[in-house]
């Protein structure tokens, strides 16, 4: 008989969430195979073989009376041994690796012949994990910490002239040195930053300016970051676009407070982006949105009213990571948690300077004479 523990008592928090979901569809079962459905219902296991691919190499059953876990005769010595799915009370079943849809049959025999849900359910899904219970919340803080500093540290180290792919190295060392990886990991320098919303490392000296952007992934959490540094002080063209970005994202987050929908925040972002100057700006680049489970777990923007996800409410525990630009290299981005006193910025270190109370850009000292 399973130990209770803090994480099987999430486990069953979430089996008891899926069984309601499917008594309001009328199903007698649910197979999840996403990596983000899978890590949500089993309090954070993912299975690193490819990380990003969003098919996982296990797979949940779950019914109105049981649940069970499905992989392939390769995982299953690993996963039997180190993912603590019996303590879980999930019995593990396997399928042969060779098998054209092994996963899909075995599931299919455990789920039985009733009315089965699949993929159909992910936006069912993605409200019922939208509020994040503690538990998650304390993995995402954890998280949302070591990959601000995995940025900063590396941004600290830089020294002008280094390439782009070098600084990128260390943002993702300093990752999987804490069990982390960048789902998502963009290092660019100078005047491709000014250029591109998505200057990717190309092996290209940067000597003026850094922007590393990072989205890291670890228990299947996601948080979000952008840091910039500089030598020599900001062009006037880059100091303005950053400012006119950092408005945007001011009046953004002021606006996601407990009770207020994402359309209202969304029509709230379109009218700063007018007035700091750049009327449908919002059209050039992602402006994200909640994140947790997926790098964004849904991205809308002010023009489309008709989805479900613009009327859906912001609660106390939704996590959230904006991400407004301005062309000329302006951008900023941080995760924050939506808490009983406003936004809590999860993405600060304390140790990276602050202008305004939002992270400034790192004035690198260059060791020539003045």
């Amino acid at each position: 008989m399973p130990q209770p523990s803090p994480r099987t008592d999430e486990v069953e928090s979430k089996l008891a969430l899926l069984r309601g979901l499917l008594e309001r569809r009328d199903l007698d079962a649910a197979v999840l195979s996403g990596t983000d459905s899978v890590a949500w219902l089993t309090g954070g296991l993912t299975n690193r073989i490819e990380p990003g691919n969003p098919s996982s190499p296990l797979w949940l059953v779950v019914t109105g009376e049981a649940a069970a876990a499905v992989t392939t005769n390769v995982e299953r010595p690993r996963l039997d041994a180190e993912a603590g799915l019996r303590e879980l009370g999930l019995e593990l079943h396997e399928a042969p690796w060779f098998e054209p849809g092994g996963l899909a049959r075995v599931a299919g025999e455990l789920a039985g012949p009733g009315r089965v849900g699949g993929a159909e359910l992910d936006d069912d899904l993605i409200e019922l994990r939208l509020e994040l219970l503690p538990a998650e919340r304390e993995r995402l803080a954890a998280l949302a910490a070591d990959a601000a500093a995995a940025l900063e540290e590396a941004l600290r180290a830089w020294e002008p002239g280094e390439r782009d792919v070098d600084v990128q190295a260390c943002v993702a060392a300093n990752l999987e040195r804490v069990g982390a990886f960048g789902a998502c990991l963009i290092v660019g320098g100078d005047e491709r930053v000014e250029r591109f919303r998505h200057p990717l490392a190309a092996g290209a000296p940067m000597s003026r300016l850094v922007m590393a952007v990072v989205v890291a992934e670890r228990h299947g959490l996601h948080a979000a970051a952008t840091r910039f540094a500089c030598a020599g002080g900001l062009t006037d063209g880059v100091r303005s676009a950053r400012e006119a970005a950092i408005a945007v994202e001011r009046a953004m987050l002021e606006a996601c407070v407990p009770g207020a929908t994402y359309g209202e925040a969304l029509e709230e972002l379109a009218r700063a982006y007018a007035g700091s100057g750049h009327p449908g700006a919002w059209r050039e680049h992602y402006q994200g949105g909640p994140v947790g489970y997926r790098q964004r777990e849904f991205e809308i923007v002010p023009a489309q009213a008709e989805s479900r996800w613009y009327s859906t409410a912001i609660e106390e525990g939704h996590a959230l990571a904006w991400n407004p630009s301005v062309a000329g290299g302006g951008k900023a981005e941080d995760t924050y948690l939506v808490g009983p006193d406003g936004l809590r910025r999860l993405t600060d270190t304390g140790a990276w300077p602050l202008e305004d109370g939002r992270p400034a850009v790192l004035e690198i000292e260059t060791g020539e004479a003045a």
